[in-house]
């Protein structure tokens, strides 16, 4: 559909639509506010993708060196330059250097939750935790706010995700594959394969069997969020199982020669090769979980010898795929661990847990790429300025798919809750 210009810059469809303003209490002058803000703008974002580098990456060797440091601060690495003039990244992400100007980095990103699963936590969900709410992960209420085809899971974990449904309920729960795609396999995932002869006829005698015992069951369904979650997801499990959609979206050997070639054979470079598959499927969200990060010891040997090239490689091989197959515009990707590793080296040659200062990486969606956004200061030690918090990364990843951080949502008890109780966007990344 055509759009032109006003000479006041306002879009001729835009316009059309002033004319119903009165009808809602917005003012022209709130809309035109709002609208050069970008709060009126059509997301771009129709699925995600979600890294988490469990155990806590080192800021100060990927994405954040601090070449001028001390020598017990700055370590072995050395910054390359990438494809973006005047940004460096470290000489072990060779592959993500020449795709820079695709993703953007933030940098100075902190908060005070230095253990494991209170870092976990907060980073996979936005909300700083309490210990009388648990909070949805990124894939549940992106599940929830936008989901896809009936036969189809709207939120899939490659192989495994510490995120959870929290207070929104089983319904919107991660389907998990329990296992990584391996190179020159078939990839067989529980609840997606017809395995051991089991046939579609076999599939719909078993659950005509589970209709019986829900039937048994539905005096008490109505005062069980338990059972009624049980019940939509055995609907849509069957859905998914039945469907030859569901079969080919995970069967990566039916993957192009062209697509297949920019990842290696380690199962990270495969899991991103099968997300990018998933999403051009029409899956919602996807997870690809991988540990190995909690480095407090030999940090400089694991990331050179695995950790930096397995990223490197399957990381640069998504965002390359992505962006062939046209959907970068339209797929936010989103990078990061549940905090970062103390500037100074210990004895034994590691890092330990530190979440004063951390990265963060987002691509796609409409965002800007090859911009670093805030600063750590000059031994990494914690943020240079205002800090960009976990929040903050949350309103952003939110903001790309057009869902409401402000919007209520209530507990089982009728409590509400803000899907983002705090932060907001990054204004940086956006056009």
């Amino acid at each position: 559909m055509a759009s032109h210009l006003f000479c006041d810059g306002v879009r001729r469809r835009d316009f059309l639509r002033v004319g119903l303003l009165g009808t809602t209490g917005l003012s022209l002058s709130s809309y035109l506010r709002m609208a050069e803000a970008g709060e009126l703008k059509n997301p771009r974002a129709r699925s995600a993708i979600f890294i988490f580098l469990q155990g806590g990456p080192s800021h100060m060797d990927t994405f954040d060196l601090k070449p001028n440091a001390s020598s017990e601060l700055r370590g072995e690495f050395s910054p390359i330059q990438t494809n973006v003039p005047g940004v460096e990244i470290s000489e072990h992400l060779p592959k993500l250097a020449t795709c820079a100007d695709k993703f953007a980095v933030m940098r100075g990103v902190s908060h005070n939750l230095g253990a494991h699963r209170f870092g976990v936590e907060y980073l996979s969900t936005g909300n700083r935790p309490l210990p009388s709410l648990q909070f949805p992960g990124y894939g549940a209420v992106v599940s929830k706010e936008m989901p896809g085809p009936v036969d189809l899971p709207d939120f899939v974990a490659v192989p495994r995700t510490p995120e959870t449904s929290g207070y929104l309920g089983i319904r919107h729960a991660p389907f998990q594959t329990n296992a990584a795609p391996q190179s020159g396999r078939t990839f067989n995932v529980r609840g997606i394969s017809l395995n051991k002869g089991l046939t579609l006829t076999d599939l719909e005698r078993r659950r005509n069997l589970l209709k019986e015992v829900d039937t048994a069951m539905a005096s008490h369904e109505a005062h069980s969020d338990l059972l009624q979650g049980l019940g939509g997801f055995s609907d849509r499990a069957y859905s998914i199982i039945s469907s030859s959609r569901a079969r080919e979206a995970f069967d990566i050997a039916k993957e192009s020669p062209a697509i297949t070639r920019m990842f290696d054979r380690s199962s990270f470079s495969q899991s991103c090769l099968l997300a990018s598959r998933l999403v051009e499927s029409g899956v919602r969200f996807v997870t690809l979980s991988t540990g190995g990060w909690d480095t407090h010891q030999d940090n400089f040997g694991r990331l050179k010898d695995r950790q930096l090239p397995m990223l490197d490689d399957g990381v640069a091989g998504l965002l390359k795929a992505l962006d062939l197959k046209g959907l970068l515009e339209t797929t936010t990707v989103f990078m990061v661990g549940e905090f970062g590793r103390t500037p100074k080296i210990n004895e034994r040659g590691g890092r330990d847990h530190y979440p004063r200062a951390m990265f963060a990486l987002m691509a796609g969606g409409g965002l800007k790429g090859g911009l670093t956004v805030g600063e750590s200061d000059a031994e990494g030690k914690g943020p240079k300025g205002e800090p960009i918090t976990p929040d903050d990364l949350a309103a952003t990843f939110y903001k790309t798919l057009g869902i409401d951080i402000e919007k209520e949502y209530h507990t089982s008890t009728g409590r509400p809750v803000m899907i983002v109780r705090n932060g907001k966007p990054i204004r940086e990344l956006f056009a």
